[in-house]
């Protein structure tokens, strides 16, 4: 079988079964596919269903419409080139739970002003590098201790430490590309273990925040960039990277990754990218992969 179909669970959530295997083995079935034997990476969470005879984005909407509201994810792609060389992470709503501009704008008392306009620039109603500077200049005057207090509230999402974890152990180098600011990025490479981090980065003065951000402003265009050196330095092409944000400004890397994963995204990025995961946690990321449980950390 030169295809595949995984199907994935959240490990916290309702669990995978035989039988919802066995249903959407008969759903490739009656799409005219030959189906393999079903091949359990992680018992309960993941599992692999070789075929051939229907194209990887067919196979993949006949069976998430088949699902309808069952909380499983799935992903069809080639058994060729399936592990990647390389991870390219968006940094909030992906890797952390929060969007720090948000935050930080809580200590103002204007977080619901912020908050739109964060979501309204992730969801690509807005330009992303203009939203920013708007956002960033309501924050003149705030001192910069207040930035390492709320790097100390960042709560990682479920799997990025086994994620990074484990292709660490792997030998897949890994790096954290964010519209956010290095004093976040920086704790959460640490935490995580990427091999890098790259974000933007506050103008202060004084021991405050000048409401400016430092220019280039890392945004869409800079985290596609960032994609190709960095899989260029790896000897990769774009196919061998797996990339994974949440926002309009990771459509780009996304699309352009060989594994591009819209992570529980918006709307709109979800139906752009190619990959989604909006169930499983991170380590949906491995088992599409093909990772096993016994090789995650």
């Amino acid at each position: 079988m030169s295809l595949v179909l995984t199907m994935m669970a959240d490990p916290a959530g309702r669990k995978l079964g035989d039988g919802d295997v066995l249903a959407l083995r008969d759903v490739l079935r009656a799409l005219g596919c030959v189906v393999g034997e079903a091949d359990w990476l992680a018992p309960g969470i993941a599992c692999d269903l070789p075929f051939e005879g229907a194209e990887p984005e067919t196979a993949e909407g006949v069976t998430r419409e088949a699902l309808g509201q069952a909380p499983f994810d799935v992903a069809a792609q080639p058994l060729a080139g399936r592990r990647k060389g390389l991870l390219i992470a968006d940094m909030e709503s992906t890797i952390i739970a929060e969007e720090m501009l948000d935050e930080l704008a809580e200590t103002l008392g204007i977080r619901d002003e912020i908050a739109a306009v964060t979501a309204a620039a992730m969801r690509g109603e807005l330009d992303f590098e203009s939203a920013l500077e708007a956002r960033v200049a309501k924050l003149a005057g705030m001192p910069v201790d207040v930035l390492e207090a709320a790097a100390e509230r960042i709560t990682l999402n479920p799997g990025a430490r086994s994620l990074i974890s484990t292709l660490a152990r792997a030998g897949v180098p890994t790096a954290l590309v964010s519209g956010g600011f290095t004093v976040f990025t920086g704790k959460v490479a640490v935490l995580c273990g990427f091999d890098s981090h790259r974000s933007n980065q506050l103008e202060s003065a004084e021991g405050r925040l000048t409401g400016r951000v430092l220019k280039p402003i890392l945004g869409r265009e800079a985290k596609l960039e960032a994609l190709r050196r960095l899989a260029r330095e790896q000897g990769l092409d774009e196919s061998g990277v797996c990339a994974v944000g949440d926002g309009a400004n990771d459509l780009a890397m996304l699309r352009a990754a060989g594994l591009g994963v819209a992570y529980r995204a918006k709307p709109a990025v979800r139906e752009a990218a190619r990959f989604s995961l909006d169930h499983a946690d991170l380590t949906g990321l491995l088992y599409m992969q093909g990772y096993r449980a016994r090789e995650i950390v």
